[in-house]
């Protein structure tokens, strides 16, 4: 499998999921401004959308949304339990945090990251993003991941956006549950695998 990732992009997610599902695969860098990769080869040819991430399989196929992604990563692995099995009522409620997520807040951000646009419009994305955050530091009142006690694919996106967040300097201090989660996840061998290979955490 080849991974086309940015280094911190959205991408993080799937890259994060592939290491916890201890699948072989290859990383691609994208230059997202050029739509190149590093070789000079046209990206779009291999994605049309021109976003990351997108994920070549072994078979030839091309996935190129995270939220799916994710998923067919983890039906990879199903002795991992990084999704509950498909069908399932625990399934859907694993559908329903990936498209809260890729709708309430990582469509949200994409607003921040534009040079051109007012601050003061800025200001309302953002305070938007903070509101689903309140909801899901509440959410994760006694529960150490978003499905509970265990992580999940949820959690991989969850925590790329946390990293924007961070980016921002968005000021979460109030969300102990939040913090302590994202601590939590960030802890994590193969978390830490992931931001590495981005340049994104210095090797130790």
């Amino acid at each position: 499998m080849k991974l086309y990732y940015s280094p911190g992009a959205c991408s993080l997610s799937p890259h994060i999921a592939l290491q916890e599902a201890g699948l072989p695969f290859d990383l691609v860098r994208v230059d997202l401004k050029a739509k190149k990769l590093e070789d000079g080869t046209d990206y779009t040819k291999i994605n049309p959308k021109g976003q990351v991430p997108a994920l070549g399989l072994d078979n030839g196929d091309l996935l190129t949304e995270g939220a799916v992604i994710v998923q067919a990563i983890a039906d990879k692995v199903p002795a991992k339990n990084l999704a509950p099995a498909n069908g399932t009522s625990e399934r859907y409620k694993l559908q329903e945090w990936l498209n809260f997520i890729a709708s309430e807040l990582h469509k949200n951000f994409s607003p921040l990251f534009q040079p051109v646009i007012p601050d003061d419009v800025k200001k309302f994305f953002a305070d938007r993003i903070m509101g689903k955050f309140k909801y899901t530091d509440q959410a994760l009142a006694g529960r150490n991941y978003l499905m509970g006690d265990h992580f999940t694919m949820p959690d991989a996106y969850m925590f790329t956006m946390l990293s924007w967040a961070d980016r921002m300097k968005m000021d979460l201090s109030g969300l102990t549950n939040l913090i302590a989660y994202k601590a939590r996840v960030a802890a994590r061998p193969k978390v830490q695998d992931a931001l590495k290979a981005e340049g994104l955490l210095k090797a130790s």
